[in-house]
């Protein structure tokens, strides 16, 4: 009998099937009540009770051979089948979901839109930075706060090299290598060394604009944020300008717009003053063109930057900035369908 059970395990080891009827064919064979496995237990009565014990193990191992042997077979046709299911219905639904624009590029490419009506250009720079195009040439006396390690993240230690705190350094290099009339806009990524909140972040991002020519005026300056404005957030909005401080230009003033949401009446956005702040903006400093090479005694010009989150935030009542970095999915769903 002990040598029965070595035959069918040598047997087992190397049966296939090329379909899943086959593989029942083989569970039949072994297996029922009829099978070879099934007809050597009924002959285990008769081994003398010395043998009982190595029969049973060798009887056990056999069948355990043969059922799994009968498994695999049988899992690999049905994976199979299943693929091939899979494959040739036509009618299964998608579970693919398009991807979806994020927020602060829907608002960037919409402010860029904006500016390209006025005859204003795209311009980029490196992110990391040094020390001339980012403070320097900008009016940005040595002591001035802002080149303190708090705001600014140098680069292995050295004072030259710095990640850029603002896209003004774009507008230095777009001066160096343009002569007026310039008519451009600088978005992009920029970093201070801040605690990450509701309201600030470590990582922001920018749109500048800078337009130099001869006779430019504050007026114009003006004209062009209002227009600005009522295309980004409605022609109802108003605009009002209070004077500020930039090291790059003097005159310097702080814009803000009417609350879009309250319309002005007072909200907890707007801290219910009706108003909200959005940029900063100011005459270019004689000294930023004089810097960039530019004849400050035939050019004048304006700049002005905002910041796209402050700008999302508003546009969609988005009240906490961390949103923005943290890639959720239920959050940025609500944006599809928006370019």
């Amino acid at each position: 009998m002990i040598d029965k059970i070595h035959k069918l395990l040598g047997e087992i080891s190397e049966i296939s099937a090329e379909s899943l009827e086959e593989v029942e064919q083989l569970r039949l064979k072994y297996l029922s009540k009829k099978g070879s496995v099934s007809a050597l237990f009924d002959d285990f009565r008769s081994v003398p009770p010395e043998k009982k014990r190595e029969v049973g193990q060798l009887l056990n191992e056999l069948k355990n051979q043969v059922q799994g042997k009968i498994d695999t077979l049988k899992a690999g046709f049905e994976s199979i089948e299943n693929k091939a299911d899979k494959v040739s219905d036509l009618t299964r639904p998608v579970t693919l979901e398009p991807g979806t624009r994020h927020p602060l590029s829907i608002v960037r490419n919409q402010i860029i839109e904006i500016f390209s009506h006025l005859g204003y250009t795209v311009a980029v720079g490196p992110e990391i930075e040094d020390d001339w195009h980012n403070f320097s040439a900008l009016n940005f006396p040595p002591e001035h706060p802002a080149r303190d390690m708090q705001d600014t993240f140098f680069i292995a230690r050295d004072p030259e090299i710095l990640l850029r705190t603002h896209t003004s350094s774009v507008q230095i290099r777009t001066m160096e290598k343009t002569q007026p009339p310039i008519r451009m806009i600088f978005p992009g990524r920029v970093f201070r060394n801040e605690a990450i909140s509701a309201r600030a972040h470590c990582i922001f991002h920018q749109v500048e604009g800078l337009y130099i020519d001869k006779n430019v005026s504050f007026a114009d300056l003006k004209q062009t944020l209002l227009y600005f404005a009522r295309e980004m957030f409605g022609e109802n909005t108003q605009i009002r300008l209070r004077p500020s401080y930039f090291p790059f230009t003097e005159p310097s003033g702080e814009m803000d717009v009417s609350c879009n949401i309250c319309g002005g009446v007072g909200c907890n956005i707007c801290k219910y003053t009706g108003w909200v702040e959005i940029l900063g903006c100011g005459m270019v400093d004689p000294n930023v063109l004089d810097n960039c090479g530019i004849d400050s005694n035939v050019y004048t010009g304006f700049a002005f930057g905002m910041g796209i989150e402050r700008i999302t935030m508003l546009k969609y009542q988005i009240k906490d900035l961390r949103l923005f970095f943290e890639n959720d999915m239920r959050f940025l769903r609500q944006f599809s369908g928006t370019i």
